[in-house]
């Protein structure tokens, strides 16, 4: 499903999952939280967005979302679901969560984001 890897070709602060399609485009992801449950981790993947560079941050309020800011922080997001296994060579890799997997995760990242809130 994915590789985690550094892009030679662009710079980046943080390390970058790279996921192909069964086309062979690669999309560019970033770690955006850990979620533990059970002995298992997953990982929560967000588009690495590289236009983030240009928002200067000062857009992070309400008006981004009435479309006044054009860089991009303000639009939503798909995010996808990693389980995180270590391979043969003790290498991380990312697999695909079976769907009851998915669903617990799912709960366990909606708790976590509304104890964060409080």
């Amino acid at each position: 499903m994915t590789e985690n890897e550094n892009d030679e070709s662009m710079e980046f602060d943080e390390p970058v999952v790279v996921m192909t399609d069964e086309e062979g485009n690669e999309y560019y992801y970033r770690e955006d939280m850990i979620v533990p449950v059970g002995d298992k981790r997953f990982a929560i993947l967000v588009p690495f967005d590289v236009d983030e560079e240009d928002c200067d941050g000062s857009c992070h309020d309400d008006s981004c979302h009435d479309d006044s800011c054009d860089c991009g922080c303000g639009e939503e997001t798909d995010v996808f679901i990693a389980r995180i296994d270590v391979d043969e060579s003790g290498e991380e890799i990312y697999v695909d969560p079976t769907d009851e997997e998915f669903e617990e995760v799912r709960k366990a990242y909606e708790e976590l984001i509304e104890d964060e809130e409080e």
